[in-house]
Protein backbone atom coordinates (compact mmCIF):
# COMPACT_ATOMS: atom_id res chain seq x y z
CA UNK A 1 0.00 0.00 0.00
CA UNK A 2 2.78 2.45 0.89
CA UNK A 3 4.61 1.72 -2.33
CA UNK A 4 1.49 2.03 -4.49
CA UNK A 5 0.31 5.26 -2.88
CA UNK A 6 3.66 7.06 -3.01
CA UNK A 7 3.33 9.86 -5.53
CA UNK A 8 -0.26 8.91 -6.36
CA UNK A 9 -3.37 11.01 -5.86
CA UNK A 10 -5.88 10.21 -3.13
CA UNK A 11 -8.38 9.03 -5.76
CA UNK A 12 -5.83 6.66 -7.33
CA UNK A 13 -4.89 5.26 -3.91
CA UNK A 14 -8.56 4.60 -3.11
CA UNK A 15 -9.04 2.77 -6.43
CA UNK A 16 -6.02 0.61 -5.62
CA UNK A 17 -7.42 -0.15 -2.15
CA UNK A 18 -10.75 -1.23 -3.59
CA UNK A 19 -9.04 -3.50 -6.11
CA UNK A 20 -6.76 -5.02 -3.48
CA UNK A 21 -9.66 -5.77 -1.14
CA UNK A 22 -11.60 -7.39 -3.97
CA UNK A 23 -8.60 -9.53 -4.81
CA UNK A 24 -8.21 -10.65 -1.19
CA UNK A 25 -11.91 -11.56 -0.99
CA UNK A 26 -11.49 -13.60 -4.18
CA UNK A 27 -8.52 -15.38 -2.63
CA UNK A 28 -10.56 -16.23 0.48
CA UNK A 29 -13.50 -17.53 -1.58
CA UNK A 30 -11.18 -19.68 -3.70
CA UNK A 31 -9.41 -21.08 -0.62
CA UNK A 32 -6.07 -19.61 -1.59
CA UNK A 33 -5.71 -18.01 1.85
CA UNK A 34 -6.96 -19.24 5.20
CA UNK A 35 -8.05 -15.90 6.70
CA UNK A 36 -10.25 -12.97 5.68
CA UNK A 37 -7.70 -10.26 4.89
CA UNK A 38 -9.67 -7.32 3.35
CA UNK A 39 -10.00 -5.70 6.78
CA UNK A 40 -6.24 -5.46 7.03
CA UNK A 41 -6.10 -3.00 4.12
CA UNK A 42 -6.23 0.47 5.61
CA UNK A 43 -8.17 3.37 4.12
CA UNK A 44 -6.51 6.29 2.40
CA UNK A 45 -7.08 9.54 4.25
CA UNK A 46 -8.22 12.23 1.86
CA UNK A 47 -10.12 14.65 4.05
CA UNK A 48 -10.13 18.22 2.84
CA UNK A 49 -9.25 20.97 5.30
CA UNK A 50 -12.33 22.03 7.24
CA UNK A 51 -13.56 25.45 6.16
CA UNK A 52 -15.38 27.73 8.57
CA UNK A 53 -18.72 29.10 7.38
CA UNK A 54 -18.24 32.76 6.62
CA UNK A 55 -20.70 35.57 6.32
CA UNK A 56 -20.24 39.16 5.22
CA UNK A 57 -19.95 42.19 7.47
CA UNK A 58 -22.89 44.38 8.37
CA UNK A 59 -21.38 47.23 6.38
CA UNK A 60 -21.04 45.04 3.28
CA UNK A 61 -24.63 43.84 3.68
CA UNK A 62 -25.81 47.45 3.87
CA UNK A 63 -23.72 48.29 0.80
CA UNK A 64 -25.37 45.48 -1.18
CA UNK A 65 -28.83 46.81 -0.40
CA UNK A 66 -27.80 50.40 -1.11
CA UNK A 67 -26.41 49.40 -4.52
CA UNK A 68 -29.92 48.49 -5.74
CA UNK A 69 -31.41 51.45 -7.65
CA UNK A 70 -34.98 51.31 -6.40
CA UNK A 71 -36.01 53.99 -8.87
CA UNK A 72 -35.89 51.25 -11.50
CA UNK A 73 -37.96 48.09 -11.77
CA UNK A 74 -34.94 45.79 -11.74
CA UNK A 75 -33.51 47.59 -8.73
CA UNK A 76 -36.72 47.07 -6.76
CA UNK A 77 -36.64 43.36 -7.62
CA UNK A 78 -32.96 43.01 -6.68
CA UNK A 79 -33.51 44.85 -3.39
CA UNK A 80 -36.38 42.52 -2.42
CA UNK A 81 -34.36 39.41 -3.36
CA UNK A 82 -31.25 40.43 -1.41
CA UNK A 83 -33.31 41.53 1.59
CA UNK A 84 -35.01 38.11 1.71
CA UNK A 85 -31.65 36.38 1.64
CA UNK A 86 -30.27 38.58 4.41
CA UNK A 87 -33.31 38.55 6.68
CA UNK A 88 -34.62 35.00 6.29
CA UNK A 89 -31.52 33.00 5.35
CA UNK A 90 -33.24 31.41 2.37
CA UNK A 91 -31.43 29.42 -0.28
CA UNK A 92 -31.27 30.85 -3.80
CA UNK A 93 -33.63 28.17 -5.11
CA UNK A 94 -36.15 28.88 -2.37
CA UNK A 95 -36.30 32.57 -3.28
CA UNK A 96 -36.66 31.69 -6.96
CA UNK A 97 -39.50 29.23 -6.22
CA UNK A 98 -41.53 31.69 -4.13
CA UNK A 99 -45.02 31.97 -5.65
CA UNK A 100 -48.02 34.17 -4.95
CA UNK A 101 -49.81 31.29 -3.23
CA UNK A 102 -46.89 30.98 -0.79
CA UNK A 103 -47.50 34.41 0.76
CA UNK A 104 -50.16 34.76 3.45
CA UNK A 105 -50.41 38.52 3.77
CA UNK A 106 -52.99 38.46 6.57
CA UNK A 107 -50.98 36.09 8.75
CA UNK A 108 -47.66 37.67 7.65
CA UNK A 109 -46.18 34.27 6.81
CA UNK A 110 -44.32 32.64 3.94
CA UNK A 111 -44.45 29.04 2.81
CA UNK A 112 -40.92 28.01 1.87
CA UNK A 113 -40.39 25.07 -0.47
CA UNK A 114 -37.01 23.73 0.51
CA UNK A 115 -34.83 20.69 0.03
CA UNK A 116 -36.40 17.26 -0.25
CA UNK A 117 -39.77 18.79 -1.21
CA UNK A 118 -40.25 20.00 2.34
CA UNK A 119 -42.60 22.90 2.92
CA UNK A 120 -42.29 25.06 6.02
CA UNK A 121 -43.77 28.34 7.17
CA UNK A 122 -41.70 31.34 8.20
CA UNK A 123 -42.75 34.75 9.52
CA UNK A 124 -42.73 37.52 6.93
CA UNK A 125 -40.82 40.53 8.32
CA UNK A 126 -42.46 43.89 7.65
CA UNK A 127 -39.52 45.29 5.67
CA UNK A 128 -39.37 42.19 3.46
CA UNK A 129 -43.11 42.41 2.81
CA UNK A 130 -42.83 46.09 1.91
CA UNK A 131 -39.98 45.36 -0.51
CA UNK A 132 -41.99 42.61 -2.23
CA UNK A 133 -45.05 44.85 -2.51
CA UNK A 134 -42.97 47.67 -4.02
CA UNK A 135 -41.69 45.28 -6.69
CA UNK A 136 -45.14 43.86 -7.41
CA UNK A 137 -46.71 47.30 -7.77
CA UNK A 138 -43.96 49.12 -9.63
CA UNK A 139 -41.56 46.62 -11.10
CA UNK A 140 -42.89 43.18 -11.92
CA UNK A 141 -43.73 42.80 -15.62
CA UNK A 142 -47.07 41.38 -16.66
CA UNK A 143 -46.90 37.60 -16.83
CA UNK A 144 -49.03 34.51 -16.32
CA UNK A 145 -46.27 33.02 -14.19
CA UNK A 146 -47.20 32.48 -10.54
CA UNK A 147 -43.63 32.94 -9.30
CA UNK A 148 -43.08 36.29 -7.60
CA UNK A 149 -39.69 37.18 -9.07
CA UNK A 150 -39.29 37.28 -12.84
CA UNK A 151 -36.49 37.95 -15.27
CA UNK A 152 -35.99 41.60 -16.17
CA UNK A 153 -35.62 40.86 -19.91
CA UNK A 154 -37.61 38.64 -22.25
CA UNK A 155 -38.72 35.95 -21.91
CA UNK A 156 -40.47 37.09 -18.73
CA UNK A 157 -40.23 33.77 -16.94
CA UNK A 158 -39.37 32.87 -13.35
CA UNK A 159 -35.98 34.12 -12.21
CA UNK A 160 -34.41 30.76 -11.35
CA UNK A 161 -31.74 29.80 -8.82
CA UNK A 162 -28.86 30.98 -11.01
CA UNK A 163 -30.66 34.28 -11.55
CA UNK A 164 -30.81 34.87 -7.79
CA UNK A 165 -27.08 34.21 -7.46
CA UNK A 166 -26.40 36.56 -10.38
CA UNK A 167 -28.31 39.33 -8.59
CA UNK A 168 -26.07 38.97 -5.52
CA UNK A 169 -22.86 38.94 -7.54
CA UNK A 170 -23.93 41.94 -9.59
CA UNK A 171 -24.78 43.85 -6.41
CA UNK A 172 -21.32 43.03 -5.02
CA UNK A 173 -19.66 44.51 -8.09
CA UNK A 174 -21.86 47.62 -7.92
CA UNK A 175 -21.17 48.05 -4.19
CA UNK A 176 -17.44 47.55 -4.61
CA UNK A 177 -17.23 44.69 -2.13
CA UNK A 178 -15.74 41.22 -2.47
CA UNK A 179 -17.89 39.11 -4.76
CA UNK A 180 -19.86 36.37 -3.01
CA UNK A 181 -22.69 34.03 -3.92
CA UNK A 182 -26.22 33.89 -2.55
CA UNK A 183 -25.34 31.13 -0.07
CA UNK A 184 -22.85 33.40 1.69
CA UNK A 185 -25.79 35.59 2.71
CA UNK A 186 -27.37 32.53 4.32
CA UNK A 187 -24.19 32.10 6.36
CA UNK A 188 -24.38 35.79 7.22
CA UNK A 189 -27.77 35.36 8.88
CA UNK A 190 -26.49 32.48 11.02
CA UNK A 191 -23.33 34.34 12.05
CA UNK A 192 -25.32 37.46 12.97
CA UNK A 193 -27.70 35.42 15.09
CA UNK A 194 -24.76 33.75 16.85
CA UNK A 195 -23.18 37.13 17.59
CA UNK A 196 -26.50 38.35 19.01
CA UNK A 197 -26.54 35.46 21.48
CA UNK A 198 -28.93 33.07 19.73
CA UNK A 199 -28.47 29.38 20.43
CA UNK A 200 -27.86 26.69 17.84
CA UNK A 201 -31.45 25.36 18.07
CA UNK A 202 -32.81 28.81 17.15
CA UNK A 203 -30.37 29.12 14.25
CA UNK A 204 -31.20 25.63 13.02
CA UNK A 205 -34.91 26.41 13.20
CA UNK A 206 -34.57 29.50 11.02
CA UNK A 207 -32.29 27.78 8.51
CA UNK A 208 -34.59 24.73 8.61
CA UNK A 209 -31.86 22.18 9.22
CA UNK A 210 -33.13 18.64 9.74
CA UNK A 211 -30.30 17.72 12.08
CA UNK A 212 -28.72 19.92 14.75
CA UNK A 213 -25.33 18.51 13.76
CA UNK A 214 -25.65 20.50 10.52
CA UNK A 215 -26.07 23.70 12.55
CA UNK A 216 -23.22 22.78 14.91
CA UNK A 217 -20.68 23.91 12.30
CA UNK A 218 -21.52 27.49 13.28
CA UNK A 219 -20.30 26.84 16.82
CA UNK A 220 -16.75 27.03 15.46
CA UNK A 221 -17.38 30.61 14.35
CA UNK A 222 -17.87 31.75 17.95
CA UNK A 223 -14.16 32.18 18.69
CA UNK A 224 -14.70 33.99 21.99
CA UNK A 225 -17.04 31.28 23.22
CA UNK A 226 -14.56 28.57 22.24
CA UNK A 227 -11.74 30.49 23.90
CA UNK A 228 -13.42 29.98 27.28
CA UNK A 229 -13.37 26.22 26.69
CA UNK A 230 -9.73 26.02 25.63
CA UNK A 231 -7.25 24.56 28.07
CA UNK A 232 -4.20 26.71 28.99
CA UNK A 233 -1.22 26.14 26.74
CA UNK A 234 1.67 24.41 28.56
CA UNK A 235 4.38 26.86 29.43
CA UNK A 236 2.43 29.85 30.62
CA UNK A 237 0.05 32.54 29.43
CA UNK A 238 2.63 34.22 27.22
CA UNK A 239 2.84 31.24 24.87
Amino acid sequence: MLQASTGASVASAKYFIAALRSFLRFCAVQGLVRAELPGAVLNASGHRPSVLPRGITNSDAAALLASCDRRRAMGRRDFAVILMLLRLGLRAGEVAALAFDDIDWRAAELTVRGKGRRTERLPLPADVGEAIVAYLRRGRPGSASREVFLRAVAPMTALGRCGVSSIVRRACRSAGVAEVGAHRLRHTVACQMLEAGAGLPEIGQLLRHRDLSTTAVYARVDVEGLRALARPWPGGEGQ
